[in-house]
């Protein structure tokens, strides 16, 4: 289970935009996600039409008088899509941990017990550093800032680098964090000056992809969507969708606890292509000289994102070679986190998300 916190202290960057959005998206992709609104405005909740009685408050809280379990509060939104929903009492709890042994750790500690069975929890923080969001990052192992493309965005991204430095040294608690360049308007060369500052000072710690302004955005808010389920053509539903897609080529490689199951599943291959030659041995190729891995994914391995779909480097191009049935597959490689159709095959589909994946036609 990978636990994100998205966090800046500055104001309209985007941050719940993206904690609601990226959510969705990661849960259109086959993963379980529960979004923590850990925002006294509550705007992850009400920006998704919630309401509750009882919220993560009541949860945190120890002296409240209705106390509550994780479980007891989590809303569903949709398939594989939940919410842990806030409430302006939050706003309380500051204070209320004040004088409090272990105050950085109380959301840490309650999801170390939290038996939820997903792949992905998502924490939305307030536009502010205090207590609240120092529990949202010793609870994570990974942080998304959320940036513009202004001065000030980028301050307030250096005193956010520095607070997290400060719970490395204070609590032991390593968390790694990325940049995500958000509300970027290509009509003006100002946001480009500023985009190649943000790439010059976070050179390694930048999302591939960035979020485009786009009024469908704030749209889908008004209407208490999520932008796929608003409008899932749209230039914001791209953006957020490549965006998770990106997030789960980062997805932990096998454990060596599975190396047998590995083991087998490459004995499995042998004697499949030993014993099937009905199969059709298929090459596929695509010229990435710069690329640092690639992944080849599609319907003959359900789009997944692991070694063995690892494409492997060959004088400057990357190669993976396929035994298939007849039929047609739709596919795309996946360069650096950037999902990409097959730029030397003409066949090519329209996919639900709007983008065009390859099409692989295989004759007997």
């Amino acid at each position: 289970m990978r636990i994100i916190t998205i966090s800046n202290q500055k104001g309209g960057c985007g941050k719940t935009t993206t904690s609601i959005n990226l959510a969705a998206a990661l849960a259109s992709n086959n993963r379980k996600v529960l979004l923590i609104d850990l925002d006294p405005q509550a705007h992850a909740t009400s920006g998704l039409n919630i309401k509750a009685d009882l919220s993560i408050y009541n949860v945190l809280s120890k002296i409240t008088h209705k106390k509550a379990r994780m479980d007891e509060i989590i809303q569903n939104l949709g398939n594989n899509f939940d919410i842990a929903p806030s409430s302006i009492v939050l706003s309380t709890l500051e204070q209320e941990l004040s004088g409090e042994i272990g105050r950085e750790s109380r959301l840490w500690d309650t999801l170390k017990n939290f038996s939820g069975n997903y792949d992905y929890i998502l924490i939305d923080c307030p536009p502010n550093l205090g207590i609240l969001t120092i529990n949202a990052i010793r609870a994570a192992s990974e942080i998304i800032i959320p940036v513009e493309a202004s001065r000030f965005s980028l301050e307030g991204l250096s005193q956010l680098s520095s607070i997290i430095t400060l719970v490395k040294e204070r609590l032991n608690h390593n968390v790694d964090f990325r940049v995500l360049v958000t509300n970027f308007d290509s009509r003006l060369a100002h946001s480009f000056k500023m985009l190649e500052k943000i790439k010059t000072d976070y050179k390694n710690k930048m999302f591939s992809n960035i979020i485009h302004v786009n009024v469908k955005l704030k749209e889908a808010q008004n209407e208490g969507l999520n932008i796929l389920a608003y409008d899932k053509y749209c230039r914001g539903a791209k953006d957020y969708f490549s965006l998770s897609r990106e997030i789960i080529t980062q997805e932990n490689t096998p454990t060596p606890s599975l190396a047998l199951e590995k083991t087998l599943e490459k004995r499995m291959k042998e004697i499949i292509k030993e014993n099937l030659p009905k199969l059709n041995e298929i090459t596929l190729k695509v010229n990435a000289p710069e690329a640092k891995e690639v992944y080849l994914a599609g319907e003959f391995n359900n789009w997944k994102l692991d070694d063995s779909s690892r494409m492997e480097r060959s004088n400057g191009c990357w190669i993976k070679r396929l035994n298939l049935n007849s039929g047609k597959y739709r596919y795309r490689f996946v360069i650096d986190g950037n999902w990409t159709e097959d730029a030397t095959n003409p066949l090519s589909q329209l996919n639900p998300y709007g983008t065009i994946d390859s099409l692989l036609e295989v004759s007997k």
